[in-house]
Order: structure tokens, then sequence, then C-alpha cells
């Protein structure tokens, strides 16, 4: 399934997997960005993210780890 800017939940699932490592809550939405847009199945312009769907990426990945 290719995910997209609006699949926020696929998105921090995808996260969560392939970094177990990292706390969500202290990543820089620059780092974020580069991480969504190396997932697999990510399949979007990266131009087309801002900082609110970056911010609810990142919650949505911490509510994951919860």
């Amino acid at each position: 399934m290719q995910i997209k800017w609006s699949d926020i939940q696929e998105i921090a699932i995808g996260l969560s997997e392939a970094h177990p490592d990292i706390d969500p809550q202290w990543i820089s939405f620059p780092d974020l960005h580069k991480k969504i847009c190396s997932l697999d199945n990510f399949m979007d312009d990266p131009k087309n993210s801002n900082e609110k769907i970056l911010e609810a990426i990142q919650m949505a990945w911490m509510d994951e780890l919860e």
C-alpha cells in the first residue's frame, strides 16, 4: 500500500517500525521529514508537507509508542 502525507496513522506506524530506537518527542521536523520520505511505501511529493502535517505525524508516532 502506498502512503501519502494524508495517511498520518500509517506513517506513524511505519516510523515506529523502522526506527524503534528513536524517541519522536525529540526529533526535529527536518529529520522527521527525511525519515518519512525514506519509508519504503511512501509515495508522495516531499514538497507537499508542512509544519501542521509533520506535527500531526509526530503526535501519532508518540501515541504509537504508548
